[in-house]
């Protein structure tokens, strides 16, 4: 038996060295399979159990070395008190396993949509957890990826973690609290504003030992995450695609810094996050 597991771990690395871009999903409709997601129930039952954790302590806990002072100020948004407070239900025990941001823009394009879920997929699949921020478009589609895959996700939302959004993902979030890790840096009652998009990039960077662009555009809110992965010395992964894409500016600007990659495969990642 140790014998057949082996070769089927390796023919699983064998085809995660594949591209990204290409995915047995292309034979299904992409447009229905978001339009089926999109008839969600719509009404959001939040967790009845809510912990509190410092990001400071909750970083260092998970292994990925401690946040300095200037670091968690940017992170918190004030000087006079820098500690940032996050709000979880679910496993914070995930957070002690390899995991990997695939983030996005919300309006994603179909080969986008396909890129995501096959990356989360191949992540799942090699026991890596996926990190993401449960907007739609390239969120959701690597969230559901994962999940349906087999493994274990971390959502890391905007808002307050007794809302849903967009509330088409109710059932998604639920889903999450219960039988994964769901996380916010918002307390109930805090008002919802646009800056809370770009904090909530940041602290998924923080959480995670690499992140993944799926498809961004020059003035998404993505790109905080990949200035935040810079900061903290984290992996920043661009998708083939997207470095490829003359139209784009922004991919020049991290292209070349350390660590920094351009990804061709899921290999790639597997072996910086799954180093011993």
């Amino acid at each position: 038996m140790r014998v057949i597991r082996k070769r089927r771990s390796s023919r699983r690395l064998r085809e995660s060295r594949r591209s990204v871009g290409r995915d047995r999903d292309r034979t299904v409709n992409v447009a229905a399979v978001k339009s089926e997601h999109n008839r969600g129930r719509g009404r959001y039952i939040p967790p009845s159990s809510v912990k509190t954790e410092r990001l400071r302590e909750l970083v260092a806990w998970s292994g990925r070395g401690a946040l300095e002072d200037a670091q968690l100020t940017l992170l918190a948004g004030r000087r006079e008190d820098p500690e940032v407070d996050l709000f979880t239900s679910g496993s914070l025990e995930l957070l002690r396993r390899p995991c990997v941001s695939v983030v996005g823009t919300r309006e994603v394009s179909d080969d986008g949509w396909v890129r995501a879920r096959r990356l989360a997929r191949e992540l799942a699949e090699h026991s890596v957890v996926v990190v993401s921020g449960l907007a739609k478009g390239v969120d959701t589609a690597a969230l559901t990826g994962a999940i349906e895959a087999g493994g274990k996700v971390v959502a890391v939302i905007g808002k307050p973690i007794n809302q849903a959004y967009p509330i088409e993902n109710a059932e998604l979030q639920e889903k999450i609290y219960r039988d994964h890790l769901l996380v916010s840096q918002f307390p109930v009652g805090e008002r919802v504003f646009p800056s809370n998009f770009p904090k909530r990039n940041r602290v998924m960077a923080a959480l995670s030992d690499a992140s993944v662009i799926v498809e961004a555009s020059d003035s998404s809110g993505t790109l905080h995450q990949a200035s935040e992965c810079q900061r903290l010395g984290r992996w920043l992964f661009i998708m083939k695609s997207v470095a490829e894409d003359r139209k784009l500016k922004w991919p020049a600007r991290f292209i070349g810094k350390p660590k920094v990659a351009v990804l061709a495969s899921t290999a790639e990642i597997l072996d910086v996050v799954k180093q011993p």
